[in-house]
């Protein structure tokens, strides 16, 4: 039987989404109650279409512990990050040479810039486990999968580009060394200050920032390598992301230094090979058909149009026949599938 199951957060999962939000306390995913009952409450007009406008939804997705009836983790799509209104900041990050012939030195330079996007690309993040269930059943992956089958179900609802911002090397009071060498000098702010004012304001970046380009060199070493790395929690995910088809984008997060990663919508592995079928009425024994070859580990969702839980998905064995899906009976149970129901599937491997 799955251990898990991927659906999309309701009120009631406030206290167990507070409870994550400690561990990570982002713009995406603050650890603040109002926030988080907002982003809750626009999740669900979301998926339901009250937000008429697909580009201004944002979907949150949580991991039920199918036994203990508990939010153990969380994930986040956001249409689209980066309009006129509120745009995507980052610094592009690039190299400039300069020689001087009458000393004959030569130097190149890493160069940091401000950059604005007004018709930005969807967005993903806000990817959080219970640190007590990270070494079962892959549950990160599940996550942040489970957001793919849902752009694959709905392609018209994104943009052609995904991004994700990659955490960074942080101190161990959580502070980023990038800030308090540049971003708290040009604001007067601390990390944590500008980081909660930017989740509603992002005006005081634009007007404070220096607009030019800032040498890196003038930087300590330590913050130089750091610079478009990511941090320790963050080095499988990116693995996992490169391996699915995002490059890094030589762009950062002006506030802690944190590298963007992105790839055409189309062409991330779990998009491009993403299936659907009904669910057939035999279900699947899935020791004998393994031994035959014949079963897939993928991520298997169903959607209703109406009521609670309007996306439902889980993780399991399950075998193509032409237009049929078979699926073991505990996954079907798991999703609340009948025969007959339209499936949703993308490989997870």
């Amino acid at each position: 039987m799955p251990s898990y199951v991927l659906r999309d957060v309701q009120k009631s999962d406030l206290p167990g989404l507070q409870k994550l939000a400690r561990e990570l306390d982002t713009v995406n995913l603050p650890d603040d109650e109002r926030e988080l009952s907002q982003t809750i409450d626009r999740s669900i007009r979301s998926f339901d279409g009250r937000v008429r406008n697909p580009f201004e939804r944002e979907y949150v997705f949580v991991l039920e512990d199918i036994a203990k009836e508990r939010v153990v983790g969380c994930s986040i799509i956001i249409a689209q990050h980066g309009t006129r209104d509120a745009p995507h900041i980052f610094f592009d990050v690039y190299e400039k040479e300069h020689y001087s012939q009458s000393v004959d030195r030569h130097f190149k330079h890493r160069v940091l810039s401000i950059g604005y996007n007004f018709d930005g690309p969807t967005e993903i993040g806000g990817l959080i486990v219970d640190p007590a269930y990270r070494q079962k059943d892959k549950p990160g992956k599940q996550l942040s999968y489970a957001r793919f089958l849902f752009v694959a179900m709905h392609p018209s609802r994104f943009r052609e580009r995904i991004l994700v911002e990659l955490l960074p090397r942080l101190d161990e009071d959580r502070r980023s060394p990038l800030w308090e060498a540049l971003g708290r000098k040009f604001t007067g702010l601390s990390y944590q200050q500008a980081d909660r004012l930017s989740r509603e304001n992002k005006e005081f970046i634009q007007q404070l920032f220096p607009p030019g380009e800032i040498y890196t060199t003038i930087f300590t070493q330590k913050i130089q390598d750091a610079i478009g790395e990511v941090g320790p929690e963050t080095s499988g995910a990116k693995q996992m992301l490169t391996r699915i088809g995002f490059r890094y984008d030589e762009r950062i997060d002006p506030f802690d230094g944190g590298p963007h990663y992105s790839a055409p919508t189309r062409d991330i592995e779990p998009v491009r090979r993403y299936r659907r079928g009904r669910l057939a009425g035999e279900p699947l024994v899935a020791t004998a058909e393994a031994r035959a070859g014949e079963v897939e580990d993928r991520l298997v969702a169903v959607e209703r149009p109406q009521g609670r839980n309007r996306f439902r998905a889980v993780r399991c064995l399950c075998n193509f026949r032409d237009a049929e899906l078979r699926l073991p009976e505990t996954a079907a149970r798991a999703l609340g599938a009948k025969a007959g129901d339209r499936l949703h599937t993308i490989p997870f491997d």
